[in-house]
């Protein structure tokens, strides 16, 4: 199936549950079948609760409050790509809608680090957030409002009605459809109230930095930083404070030339000479909120695209042209194998920039979201977000990877990528010891140290982290840090990005003594019942689109194991939206991987365009005789 441009998707995060039964809203649809209209019955909203709420000047806010108003509650975590893709969904439609339309975004945690108040409102700046966040660390409302998968969006109309359930990004459309037929809808009823918000923009704080993300070193000492939510780079002394120079204009946008304009931008690398030479720019920078990679010339500060449409990844395309490539929240890079080598966290893989071809695509990864070693074509990441490049004990040389929503440190070798340290999407902690059992917190940064140790900006953790490849043991090496998000080996000096702290730090290093801290995803595993399990996507098209069959089956529906042996029968993909799963005996948990698309095509349209919805879920089950017997996954109600 092929779409055009506008081509939507979405993709839920990694720790979600299944509903174990259908709501009112619930549609379900088969590739067999169109689906009959039901009845809906209308749902009161649930309560908003929490333990405080941020962006309101300290008022607490209730749906009284917000009577008159569309509400559009995000559920997020601000660990999670796809809640951070949302962000940006949602931004053009506040801004269309104006007070008309509250967003609401209720933080439901995954990690720990996550349930700190401090550390929430730093990432609410950080993200650009301009409207209520409720703080929900019980997930108090996440369960009023039945929320399954990180993210959830739930639309209320004017009244207090729950008027549609979707989990995942990429439905901005739908959302612009379901808010414009409200606001006609309500103001002919004069129940919608378009005037005064809830809103109250936090003041401003006054530092060099704001948020930095990665550090590179420079030709003479000097060291280039992402200031990542002032949208620019910054050229530091080597003291590390001195501002010298600065590239971008600070200004949140993708305009190219001496003045360029950059949006949340992450990785940063130097070029080797010769290839510098020939393509003409010395930096190349993941641009992560405009899906670009730009070239820059440090010289004169120019910067160029030289990779990515500023479209969101949603399927391939077919072409290898860099600039016809759609790119998906890129967030590091590395020179490694004569190649780029890209951190696509948006879509969980590793991708290959060729600068003289100017050539970009897949380089290990399927986009499934989760932790599986192997041949890179086949590998399972999540969200990967550090790279460096150093030899191994043995001398070649390794790629480096900071896998942060599986908290692992991987590397690449001979084709195939290795796990060292990690044990998936739902474990995580902070031990030392040996590798097997060491645990991290979302790292995002990795550096190669001069005697061979990979360091780790454990970044939830608060902590520099080194991996010995000749022992396999994992020691701390500096903790109480603030978010750090990089590490720099420059020289006999460790240089940290501080990120919460708005800084680059020289830590003073040692094994420093932690008690060891294991942590597991607060959500429940759902329970299910031995044997027989029936799988059921649930999705309903977008007003005014139907399911597309001009290519086939407008659905697919993939099913795996964590580990595999927890399924008898019912894994690989089929094109039905229903499946009989077998659980195997003498398994007692694991992991359900869940991918289903649907493709849909505007119904009336003479020249429609089409649309692909596409999610993933990481079902944490426990089989156990009072489970249930059928699972539901919500695609889109």
């Amino acid at each position: 199936m092929t779409t055009s441009s506008s081509a939507s998707s979405s993709s839920a995060g990694s720790s979600d549950a299944p509903s174990s039964g259908a709501r009112p809203s619930d549609a379900r649809t088969s590739a067999a079948a169109k689906p009959a209209p039901k009845a809906q019955s209308r749902v009161r909203a649930a309560r908003l609760e929490g333990r405080g709420w941020l962006n309101t000047g300290g008022a607490r806010l209730d749906l009284d409050s917000l009577k008159g108003k569309i509400v559009v509650l995000d559920f997020w975590t601000f660990c999670c790509i796809n809640c951070l893709h949302v962000l940006d969904e949602l931004r053009p439609l506040e801004a269309k809608y104006g007070d008309a339309v509250v967003v609401i975004g209720v933080h439901s945690p995954k990690f720990e680090h996550e349930r700190d108040p401090q550390a929430l409102a730093a990432a609410v700046e950080r993200y650009g957030v301009e409207h209520p966040v409720l703080d929900d660390p019980d997930l108090r409302t996440w369960d009023a409002y039945a929320a399954r998968a990180w993210p959830t969006l739930v639309v209320l109309d004017p009244e207090g009605y729950v008027v549609s359930t979707m989990a995942g990004e990429g439905h901005a459309e739908a959302l612009d459809r379901i808010i414009g037929g409200l606001v006609e809808t309500h103001t002919a009823k004069g129940t919608l109230d378009p005037e005064g918000s809830p809103y109250v923009a936090a003041a401003p704080a006054e530092t060099a930095l704001r948020f930095p993300g990665k550090a590179i070193a420079l030709p003479g000492g000097d060291v280039l930083v992402s200031d990542s939510a002032r949208h620019r780079l910054v050229r530091l002394a080597p003291d590390l404070s001195t501002v010298k120079t600065v590239i971008g204009t600070g200004v949140r946008g993708r305009a190219d030339g001496p003045a360029p304009e950059f949006n949340e931008p992450q990785g940063l690398l130097l070029l080797p000479e010769d290839v510098a030479a020939a393509v003409g720019y010395d930096l190349v920078v993941a641009d992560t909120v405009n899906h670009l990679l730009r070239g820059v010339d440090l010289a004169s500060g120019t910067a160029t695209t030289v990779a990515g449409t500023g479209r969101q990844w949603r399927m391939d395309t077919g072409s290898d042209a860099a600039l016809d490539a759609d790119l998906s929240s890129p967030w590091d890079l590395a020179w490694y194998d004569g190649k780029v080598v890209v951190a696509m966290a948006g879509i969980h893989q590793l991708w290959a920039f060729d600068p003289a071809a100017r050539t970009v695509g897949a380089y290990a990864g399927t986009t499934v979201e989760s932790l599986k070693d192997g041949p890179l074509d086949q590998v399972w990441m999540a969200q990967p977000s550090g790279l460096a490049v150093g030899p191994g004990p043995d001398g070649r040389e390794r790629l480096w990877i900071a896998d942060s929503e599986t908290s692992a440190l991987r590397y690449v070798e001979d084709g195939a990528m290795r796990t060292v340290v990690g044990q998936g999407l739902f474990d995580f902690g902070h031990v030392d010891g040996p590798a097997a059992d060491a645990l991290m917190q979302h790292p995002l940064g990795v550096a190669v140290l001069p005697d061979g140790r990979v360091a780790v900006a454990d970044t939830y953790n608060g902590a520099l982290r080194a991996y010995d490849p000749r022992t396999g043991e994992v020691a701390t090496l500096a903790s109480g840090l603030a978010e750090p998000s990089d590490v720099l080996a420059l020289g006999d000096r460790v240089v940290v990005v501080e990120s919460a702290a708005h800084r680059l730090a020289v830590p003073d290093l040692g094994e420093a003594a932690v008690s060891g801290r294991h942590h597991r995803v607060t959500r429940k595993r759902t329970r299910v019942a031995p044997g027989r399990l029936r799988l059921d996507v649930l999705f309903a098209p977008a007003e005014g689109q139907k399911l597309d069959y001009t290519y086939g089956s407008p659905v697919q529906v993939t099913v795996s194991a964590d580990p595999p042996q927890l399924l008898a029968e019912g894994a690989g993909r089929t094109e039905d939206l229903t499946r009989e799963l077998v659980l195997a005996e003498g398994i007692e948990k694991g992991v359900l991987q869940v991918v289903a698309q649907a493709a849909t095509c505007d119904a009336e349209a003479e020249h429609p365009a089409c649309h692909l919805t596409r999610q993933d879920w990481g079902v944490p089950v426990e089989v156990a005789g009072d489970g249930v017997s059928a699972l539901q996954l919500v695609l889109r109600s």
